[in-house]
C-alpha cells in the first residue's frame, strides 16, 4: 500500500507570516523521504490563508531538487484555471528534472472567491475540465497538444523537451462528486478524494469509479487514494483533544472557503451535488457535520489509527492513503511529532498489506 504525505500551505497560524509558515512547511515536507513516504503531494490554491500555493509544479520542482527517491504529486494541478498548453510544458518540464518521480494530479476546483479572481465562469467549469484533461492527457504521452473544443481550440504544438517516459499508471484526478468518478475512470486516471464521512458513504462513488474503469479500459481499476487529517500520539486522549480542536478547526475553514451554508452552488451549473450537499449541511447543522468529520479522520494512537484504517480496508479494498499533519494552525512541534510517530509505527505495517509496484517508467536509450 502506498502513502504519501501531503502539504495543505494552511495559515492558521496567529501572527505568522505566510513565509515562515511557507519554509515551516517545507521542512515537515522533506522529512517524508527519510522517513519512508512514498510521495510528498502538494495542493492548487489561491489568494486565502485556508491554503497557499498558487503554483504546486513550482514547488514540486524546488522538492525534486531537495530529494533523490520520493515520488511528487501533483493534488491536484486545477485545470479551469490553468492553461491547457502550460500545464503539459510544465508537467513534462517537472517530470524532466525529477527523473520520471512525477505523479500527475488534476481538479475542477470547487471555491467561488477562487473562480472569481481568475475570472473563470463557474457554470463552465464541467466543460472546461473535461476538455482540457483530454488535451493534456494525449499531450504528455504524444508530445503534441491540440485540441478543437469551444474552450481551448488550439492548433498541434509541440512539447518541448518532450516527453521521455509514458505517464500511464501515474495520472489521478480528483473525484469527490458522483459526476466525477466516471470521467476519471474514462480518463484512465486513478480516482482521489478527501475522506468526509464515514467511509461506507463514499463506497457508491468508489463503485462507480470501478465499474466504469473495467468497462472503458477492460482490466480492473487500481486502488483508489484517500487523503486523511492525521494526528498520531502515544495518549489517545490528547490525540482526540487536538482532534477536536484542529480537525474540527480545519472544517470551518472548508465551510467559510467554499460557502458550503450558501446557496451558490445550487445556481451553478456542474454542482449539482454540492447543492444536494449543502442542503444536507444546512439541515443537519454545523455542530452535527464538523462531528461527523472529525471522526472520519486517522486520528489517535498508533493502534487506534491502523485498527481505523484495517476497517476502511475491509469497507472498500485495498486503496492508497495521503496523511497531512500540519493544518488550522496545530503548532509545528505537534505536525512533526504526530508526522514521525505515524511514519514509525503505522506507516510499515500498513505498507505491507499491498505491495502495489509503483516504480518511475524510465526513458528508453
Amino acid at each position: 500500500m502506498r502513502v504519501g504525505y501531503q502539504l495543505l500551505f494552511q495559515n492558521g497560524h496567529q501572527g505568522m507570516p505566510d513565509d515562515e509558515m511557507v519554509r515551516r512547511e517545507l521542512r515537515l515536507a522533506e522529512l517524508a523521504e527519510p522517513l519512508g513516504f512514498d510521495t510528498i503531494w502538494c495542493v492548487e490554491h489561491h489568494f486565502d490563508d485556508y491554503s497557499m500555493c498558487p503554483d504546486n509544479t513550482q514547488l514540486l520542482s524546488y522538492l525534486a531538487g531537495r530529494t533523490q527517491r520520493i515520488h511528487l504529486g501533483t493534488a491536484a494541478v486545477i485545470l479551469p484555471w490553468n492553461d491547457p498548453l502550460r500545464v503539459a510544458e510544465k508537467i513534462v518540464l517537472l517530470d524532466t528534472l525529477c527523473d520520471g518521480r512525477l505523479v500527475f494530479g488534476i481538479g475542477r476546483g470547487l471555491a467561488r472567491m477562487e473562480y472569481a479572481g481568475f475570472r473563470v465562469d463557474m457554470n463552465e467549469a464541467r466543460g472546461r475540465f473535461n476538455e482540457a484533461a483530454k488535451m493534456i492527457f494525449e499531450a504528455i504521452e504524444s508530445g503534441v497538444i491540440e485540441g478543437r473544443g469551444p474552450f481551448y481550440p488550439q492548433p498541434p504544438t509541440e512539447i518541448r523537451p518532450r516527453p521521455s517516459r509514458s505517464f500511464r499508471g501515474r495520472t489521478y484526478a480528483v473525484a469527490m462528486s458522483p459526476e466525477s468518478a466516471p470521467i476519471t475512470a474514462e480518463l484512465g486516471a486513478r480516482m482521489m478524494f478527501f475522506v468526509q464521512y464515514p467511509i461506507a458513504q463514499h463506497l457508491p462513488g468508489i463503485q462507480s469509479y470501478r465499474e466504469h474503469f473495467a468497462k472503458a479500459h477492460g482490466i480492473p481499476a487500481p486502488p483508489v487514494l484517500t487523503t486523511d487529517f492525521v494526528l498520531c500520539d502515544r495518549d489517545g486522549a490528547r490525540a482526540e483533544a487536538m482532534a477536536r480542536r484542529y480537525v474540527a478547526g480545519y472544517f470551518l475553514s472548508v465551510m467559510r472557503h467554499y460557502e458550503f451554508l450558501g446557496e451558490h452552488f445550487a445556481k451553478a451549473k456542474g454542482y449539482e451535488a454540492y447543492a444536494q450537499a449543502a442542503e444536507l449541511l444546512r439541515q443537519a447543522g454545523q455542530e452535527a457535520a464538523t462531528d461527523a468529520f472529525v471522526e472520519a479522520q486517522s486520528w489517535g494512537t498508533p493502534r487506534q489509527i491502523l485498527d481505523k484504517l484495517e476497517r476502511r480496508r475491509e469497507t472498500i479494498g485495498d486503496f492508497e492513503l495521503n496523511a497531512i499533519t500540519s493544518f488550522a494552525g496545530l503548532p509545528f512541534a505537534d505536525a512533526e511529532a504526530s508526522l514521525r510517530l505515524f511514519a514509525r509505527e503505522v506507516l510499515p505495517e500498513i505498507r505491507a498489506w499491498n505491495e502495489d509496484s509503483f516504480e518511475p517508467v524510465r526513458a528508453q536509450a
